[in-house]
């Protein structure tokens, strides 16, 4: 995925949005953790904080969660929006 820096969304917001679907479509499924920093730094591109800055988004909507030592999670018993 490429960064549109120029856009009117943040990088933070882009890289959140495309870690989001990956989530809801099953790419990255519950329980599983996502790609580390340094590996999302090479995805996309992007500089540490602005990968935090989406991470913690993630975080913020109870998505992910991180778990000391082994990295960050995508949360296996969240709740089902009907």
């Amino acid at each position: 995925m490429t960064i549109d820096r120029e856009g009117p969304v943040p990088p933070y917001r882009q890289i959140a949005a495309a870690l989001r679907e990956r989530i809801a479509d099953g790419t990255i499924p519950p329980g599983r953790r996502i790609p580390s920093l340094v590996e999302l730094e090479a995805e996309f591109g992007a500089a540490r904080d602005t990968l935090r800055k989406a991470v913690q988004l993630l975080k913020d909507e109870g998505l992910v969660e991180t778990v000391q030592g082994m990295g960050i999670f995508v949360v296996s018993d969240r709740p089902q929006n009907d």
